[in-house]
């Protein structure tokens, strides 16, 4: 058996390189595509991070022995590879935009078929990968994210906003009707009208408390007792003055000597 040539090698490994290195590979059968149709393809594969390639199916069997089951059977026709691999921006490739692409392509143009592929190490026939097609961009499902994300801070911020805008309603509103929502107008214009407390005089508030009574009240607490004794002894002592007085009057006069 003759040595496989170099240049077949090389390819091999090429390919056996992209499979390892790509998140989904996806077999097409390209029959009656023109060459400018396969250039349009690759160009709108590219800048999702696809890449779109011819090889012989010998040489892709050879590179694809320890591969899922079933992806050699799909290796029958004029058969290319699209890998997801990077972007012209290094990032990396959009699986389900690669999928999308190859499934719009083939209804705009009807000989590209797709019969199935890989995904993470795992077999895809063509409805699978049919499906997979069907899934929203990655940069549609990120803004529903962002929104999904935003929404409860956008309503969380509205409350914030109306509890002070409530209050400054409800605070007009008490203001417009003088007091109280339930208090009637009355009340609150006769408390308004009426006078403020006098103030009370200064002696009631300099008066002395009952236990601090002034110490000079002790003696005429004591003359007013000795009051009464004193006019006793003074009505006693004119009573007897009257009776002497009376004695002397009573009394004879004494006879004149001859």
């Amino acid at each position: 058996m003759e040595n496989p040539r170099s240049d077949k090698v090389a390819i091999v490994d090429e390919v056996r390189d992209r499979i390892e290195g790509a998140e989904a590979v996806m077999v097409t059968e390209y029959r009656g595509l023109t060459v400018s149709a396969l250039s349009e393809l690759r160009s709108s594969l590219r800048p999702v991070g696809g890449r779109y390639k011819v090889y012989k199916n010998t040489l892709v069997r050879l590179a694809t022995t320890d591969v899922a089951d079933g992806f050699s059977e799909l290796l029958v026709g004029p058969t290319a590879l699209a890998f997801t691999e990077q972007t012209p921006e290094g990032e990396k490739g959009d699986v389900v935009a690669v999928a999308k692409i190859l499934k719009d392509f083939g209804k705009a143009n009807p000989d590209l078929i797709v019969k199935g592929g890989i995904f993470e190490g795992n077999f895809m026939d063509a409805s699978e990968l049919g499906r997979l097609a069907e899934i929203e961009p990655r940069e549609v499902l990120l803004a529903k994210l962002a929104g999904a994300i935003a929404a409860p801070m956008t309503t969380f911020a509205g409350l914030l906003q109306a509890v002070p805008r409530d209050f400054a309603y409800g605070l007009k509103a008490l203001i417009d009707q003088g007091g109280a929502a339930d208090a009637p107008e009355s009340s609150t214009e006769e408390a308004a009208a009426a006078p403020e407390p006098e103030a009370a005089p200064a002696a009631e508030e300099e008066s002395p408390a009952p236990d601090e009574a002034p110490a000079e009240e002790t003696p005429a607490a004591e003359s007013a007792e000795e009051a009464p004794v004193a006019d006793a002894a003074e009505a006693a002592t004119e009573e007897s003055t009257e009776d002497t007085d009376a004695a002397e009057g009573d009394a004879p006069a004494p006879e004149s000597e001859a």
